[in-house]
């Protein structure tokens, strides 16, 4: 009904109601966090963490319900089937667009654990996102450059070990942390700059999913390898609201994740090596199923 409304009535009507999402979740959210900052206590903290879930959980449920109301897509999910709010994975995913993480949120909430995101250490001093992320149980990555690495050699392994024990929290609750492979959104002029050898995907930054893997240690227990392909080609968060895609479609394939992934990326060339054959392997499968996404979809497998 919703979704047959004028756009300039639909629209407006769309961006306010999300708004106003925002405010009647981000109020408890911010109070629970001044909550938890305020306990000495573990297990009181990890019950304000749960309740913390709770809340992002609807507020993404709810967001859900509005798309689903002012929209017309056709959605098309496989493998899917069989996960589990208690399991611990790392989710990869291309990347197309900022629609993607809608996406994702929509597809895994509530089937998975819920869904959060390797942030730069320096972000935590966010006003209010920081604090809500930290109190999310965000992972918060400590990296060095090569630059400062290069100048101050007695750093080197402490990003990794800075990393591990913020991750170490996740040994006590079931997690799932999402990592764009890829590290930013493809665009053709990016491909092409590149010199990608994959049809529909940027080259994979194995070293940072590398660091990822090594600093989660065994809190994982699962790769989930996500493809997303729009029907209708490139969009934006505009083209979602204003109800302008009509075609999603996603497939997620479960990877074990074995001891030969994990390993230390940057000083042990043998791994390095075993596991930048292991990362391209999966990108090629990937682009693969790109072409047979996009076939089902009434485009050629070559289009851009």
């Amino acid at each position: 009904m919703f979704a047959s409304l004028p756009r300039l009535l639909r629209v407006p009507l769309v961006v306010l109601l999300l708004s106003l999402n925002v405010v009647v979740h981000v109020v408890p959210l911010f109070a629970l966090t001044l909550v938890k900052l305020l306990l000495p206590f573990t297990a009181a903290r990890r019950a304000c963490s749960r309740g913390l879930v709770a809340i992002a959980e609807s507020w993404i449920g709810v967001n859900n319900a509005l798309f689903d109301l002012f929209t017309r897509i056709r959605w098309q999910v496989e493998g899917v089937d069989g996960l589990r709010r208690d399991g611990n994975y790392l989710v990869l995913c291309n990347h197309q667009s900022w629609v993607d993480i809608p996406v994702l949120q929509k597809v895994f909430n509530r089937r998975i654990p819920f869904l959060r995101f390797f942030l730069k250490q320096q972000l935590v001093w966010v006003p209010l996102l920081g604090p809500a992320w930290w109190a999310l149980d965000f992972p918060f990555m400590k990296r060095y450059s090569r630059e400062t690495l290069a100048r101050h050699p007695e750093l080197r392994g402490r990003d990794r070990d800075a990393t591990r024990r913020a991750c170490a929290k996740f040994r006590h609750l079931p997690v799932s942390v999402m990592n764009f492979v890829e590290g930013t959104r493809f665009t053709a002029v990016k491909h092409d700059v590149q010199g990608s050898p994959y049809r529909h995907l940027l080259r994979p930054r194995a070293g940072g999913l590398a660091f990822v893997l090594d600093a989660m240690g065994d809190a994982l227990h699962a790769i989930l390898d996500v493809t997303i392909v729009y029907g209708e080609g490139p969009c934006s968060m505009k083209d979602l609201v204003a109800g302008r895609i009509h075609d999603i479609r996603l497939h997620v394939r479960e990877r074990p994740i074995d001891a030969t992934l994990r390993g230390d990326y940057e000083n042990d060339a043998a791994f390095r090596e075993h596991f930048q054959v292991w990362v391209n392997a999966m990108w090629q499968a990937k682009d693969a199923q790109v072409d047979r996404m996009l076939e089902h979809a009434g485009h050629p497998a070559g289009g851009d």
